[in-house]
């Protein structure tokens, strides 16, 4: 009967050191391997493609703007809305010179993403009628351990060519 005792007891003893190893080894790995966030440009719609080639000056235009969070943790987002042309567009490194004519802030887990409406106003004088501008959307995030915005390098444009308004 002790022989029985002795192989119960180193049974149960290698499930448990298995079962501690595998254990041990979930917690240490890094549950993001390749971190990354997303922002996208959608249609009024929210679909891909169909995007409006000309607008009004002083018109508000819709279109959907998409963001995702793959970093490992919740995220602060900000898309900061800008007007240039193809010389002030951003890089990967740096924004777009441009003002920032409006933002969106979202708050995002990991793993999360959303697409919502914007309403973007086309705001630029009369010069601009008959050339093409760039509708610029950069992505921001918050850095807690800095306590400021940060530019994350992801940004999306769309180009359209300014028309004058129609006499009502």
């Amino acid at each position: 009967m002790n022989l029985l005792d002795d192989e119960v007891l180193a049974v149960l003893l290698a499930i448990i050191v298995v079962g501690s190893v595998f254990s041990a080894a979930q917690l240490l790995r890094p549950s993001v391997t390749e971190p990354f966030t997303a922002i996208g440009l959608l249609n009024e719609n929210c679909k891909i493609g169909e995007y409006p080639s000309k607008v009004f000056r002083g018109e508000n235009l819709t279109l959907c703007i998409y963001l995702y969070n793959h970093m490992g943790y919740p995220l602060l987002m900000q898309v900061r809305y800008k007007i240039g042309t193809n010389t002030t567009l951003p890089t990967n490194t740096t924004p777009s010179p441009m003002p920032t004519l409006l933002v969106y802030n979202k708050l995002l887990d990991n793993g999360e993403n959303i697409t919502f409406h914007v309403e973007v106003p086309i705001a630029v004088n009369e010069s601009y009628v008959g050339k093409r501008i760039a509708l610029i959307f950069e992505l921001w995030i918050y850095d807690i351990d800095r306590g400021e915005w940060v530019y994350d390098g992801r940004w999306v444009h769309l180009y359209v060519e300014v028309l004058e308004p129609p006499i009502p």
